[in-house]
């Protein structure tokens, strides 16, 4: 039962919000990569698309993660959660 358990412990969220907040990411996800494809062919278009959508996500899924578990800056968050 903990592999069911661990994760959401982890990062403080139920089973249904973390759903709700994985399928939000890959939404996010799946906008970034098709602006990105567009962007290979019409190089004018999208510019930042992409960048942004990254920048949004590492927001909303580290940087926020990061202050809900009380690390103090990025360094730690990462030696925590390097095989993640």
């Amino acid at each position: 039962m903990k592999i069911w358990t661990q994760h959401l412990d982890e990062v403080n969220e139920s089973y249904f919000e973390h759903m709700r907040m994985a399928l939000s990411f890959t939404g996010h996800m799946l906008m970034g990569a098709a602006a990105c494809a567009i962007h290979a062919f019409f190089p004018f278009l999208f510019e930042t698309t992409g960048s942004q959508k990254i920048k949004c996500l590492y927001e909303r899924m580290l940087v926020s993660r990061k202050s809900q578990q009380g690390f103090q800056n990025a360094a730690a968050y990462n030696a925590a959660h390097q095989n993640d």
